[in-house]
Parts: structure tokens; C-alpha cells; sequence
């Protein structure tokens, strides 16, 4: 009887030792446990994840690859440039010459569809400053136009070479408006158009009615081969409004995560 008992209290300490075991055991790997679980929800809490992190912020990041035009040293504005690099980015002028026009340079610029300057000189340009026409401008009498509505109109034009009413080639920009990109006309002297064209500033180059006189040896070799035979994109920069306003697809080429569309001809 002695015996069963001592056995019996023996048997319940080794089992009472097992059970101190276990839970001291479970005790000491419940802070692991919860670590684990941490590092699931939380990469941070990771003894790892700093330097994880540390490593992909020290990652270049990897720009998009924008096209550019090419202006082949030829000097010009941040506007010019910047739409020039849109339109070959984008593709806007669809495989077709295209030849940009900075009023407030007072100067054109012509490329090749792929984006290749062409050629480029002064222009002279509407007297009156602004980016828009007045409605039925085209059926108006060049006379009967005040200073202030003499415009050259900022916009993206499909331009096909023709004839004025003289039966003079011109480069037309846009019929409805009767606006042209011509030869420098001399008719009236008084004007002095040959001199504004090659003074350095664009200051005097406003005296147009609105369209866009060039130098004629320019005319006639870089304007009429480009357009010879073709339609091409005339793109004339705003002066007035924002280059977004004027060219709903325009992006900055030199951002970031642009979305590049094309404009319908």
C-alpha cells in the first residue's frame, strides 16, 4: 500500500515537471512567434528589411526613353525646342514635314518628318499680338483690319502648298483664316520689312496682317521642297496662352510618366 502510493506521488511530479517543462517552452517561443507574425504584416520590423530597403532606394530609377528632335546646333527657345521634341515623341505630325513657327522669337523653323531640322530664319509676323483670330477674318478686306486684329493665330495647321489671289506660290497655313507663309513682300518701302527681317532682335518683326513673311532665298529653298508634293503640320506657339491650351495632346517631354496620343489631321 506504501508502494502504490509512493509510486502514484512520484508519477504526478514527473508529470507536474513535464508540465513546467512545456509551458516555460511555449513561454520562450511566444515572443519568436509573434516576431514571425510581425514580419508577415510588417516587412519593416524585419532584422533584414532595412537593408532590403536601403539597397532598392540607392536603385536608379529607370527614365522613359523620350525621342527628340534634332536642331543641329541651331539656336533656339525652350518653347521651340520643347514642342519640336514633342511632336517627334509623340508622332503628332504622322509621318509628315512639319515646321514650327516661335512668334515671340520671330523665328521658323522647318523639319524633316523624322525630326531633322531642315532649315530655319527670321520671320515677320502679325502686327497685333495675341493667339487668336477674329471670327470671319478670311472674308474681311486686309484694309479694314485694325492693328490689335492683325493676328498671326497660334495653333496646329495642316499646310499644303498653293496660290494667293496675285497668283503668287505660297505655303497656305490655313485657307478659312487667310493666313500664309510667304516671301518677305517689299511693296511698300516704307515698311521696312527687308531690314526688320535682318536686325537681330525680334522687336520690329511685328507688321504682318497676319501672315508670316520669310526671307525668299529661305522660301525658296528649304520651304517649297519640304512641302513640294506633301502636306505637312505648321504648328505656330502660342504667345498668350499655354502650349496645353493651344495643343491638347502637348506633353513635356523632358517629365516624367507622360501619355503620349497624336492629334487627327
Amino acid at each position: 500500500m506504501i508502494l502504490h502510493i509512493f509510486k502514484a506521488t512520484i508519477g504526478k511530479g514527473l508529470c507536474l515537471s513535464v508540465l513546467a517543462v512545456s509551458c516555460a517552452t511555449y513561454q520562450g517561443a511566444a515572443p519568436n512567434q509573434v516576431d514571425h507574425l510581425s514580419k508577415v504584416s510588417r516587412p519593416s520590423a524585419s532584422r533584414e528589411a532595412p537593408s532590403a530597403i536601403a539597397e532598392i532606394d540607392r536603385r536608379p530609377m529607370t527614365a522613359l526613353s523620350f525621342k527628340r528632335a534634332n536642331f543641329n546646333g541651331e539656336p533656339k527657345s525652350g518653347d521651340a525646342r520643347d514642342v519640336a521634341d514633342w511632336v517627334v515623341d509623340s508622332g503628332d505630325s504622322r509621318g509628315k514635314p512639319f515646321l514650327i513657327i516661335d512668334k515671340v522669337d520671330a523665328k521658323v523653323f522647318v523639319f524633316y518628318a523624322d525630326g531633322r531640322l531642315r532649315g530655319a530664319a527670321p520671320a515677320l509676323l502679325g502686327m497685333g499680338r495675341g493667339d487668336d483670330s477674329i471670327p470671319g477674318i478670311g472674308e474681311r478686306k486686309m484694309g479694314t483690319l485694325r492693328p490689335e486684329e492683325r493676328t498671326t493665330p497660334a495653333g496646329r495647321f495642316v499646310a499644303t502648298l498653293g496660290r494667293d489671289y496675285n497668283g503668287k506660290d505660297i505655303l497656305w497655313v490655313d485657307y478659312d483664316l487667310a493666313v500664309s507663309l510667304h516671301r518677305v513682300v517689299t511693296s511698300k518701302p516704307a515698311e521696312r520689312r527687308l531690314e526688320r527681317l535682318a536686325t537681330p532682335t525680334p522687336l520690329d518683326n511685328r507688321i504682318s496682317y497676319g501672315c508670316i513673311n520669310v526671307p525668299a532665298k529661305f522660301y525658296d529653298t528649304v520651304v517649297n521642297p519640304t512641302f513640294s508634293g506633301t502636306r505637312g503640320i505648321v504648328y505656330v506657339l502660342p504667345e498668350v496662352k499655354s502650349k496645353k491650351e493651344i495643343f491638347a495632346s502637348y506633353y513635356d517631354v523632358s517629365g516624367k510618366g507622360a501619355t503620349r496620343t497624336t492629334s487627327s489631321d
